[in-house]
């Protein structure tokens, strides 16, 4: 019962990272620039965004549900906090203020710091660290879409 009060809550959370962000990216991904964009081949189409992003925030609020009265350490809230700040941060530094070199340094960080959760809290949740997976992968993507909008534009 106790994981489902913390499944909840950081589903509240994280979903709500998700609506912050749209809200500071305002029309970002039909805005002009962004549709003039010289955009990487592999872009996928805009769809897949809210739905990747929608799965991935769910096995994340599955991941923290585990994670947090596992280890509820100073460094397991400064590294959720850092994570939602820079999550949110990229889409008012990319899509708000065109930004494409901030953005990368910004996703680069998160990138990084979903790693550091992946890596360090493996032998803690066991299988379940798979759960962050789907973060650290579609990041690996979104940076390499960056990278490519911040070196062909």
């Amino acid at each position: 019962m106790k994981i489902l009060k913390y499944f909840l809550g950081f589903l509240i959370v994280n979903y709500g990272a998700l609506a912050l962000g749209a809200w500071l990216m305002q029309n970002g991904p039909q805005s002009e620039w962004y549709l003039n964009l010289n955009k990487a081949p592999w872009t996928p189409p805009g769809w897949v965004f809210g739905t990747a992003w929608s799965m991935i925030m769910l096995c994340f609020s599955v991941y923290m549900a585990f994670l947090w009265p596992s280890d509820s350490s100073k460094k397991v809230k400064s590294l959720f906090t850092v994570q939602f700040l820079l999550n949110v941060g990229w889409n008012f530094v990319f899509f708000n203020q065109h930004m494409a070199g901030l953005g990368l340094l910004v996703i680069l960080l998160l990138t990084a710091v979903v790693c550091v959760f992946q890596y360090d809290y493996r032998k803690v949740l066991g299988l379940k660290s798979l759960l962050i997976t789907p973060y650290m992968l579609w990041l690996f993507i979104a940076n390499s879409l960056n990278l490519y909008i911040w070196l062909y534009n």
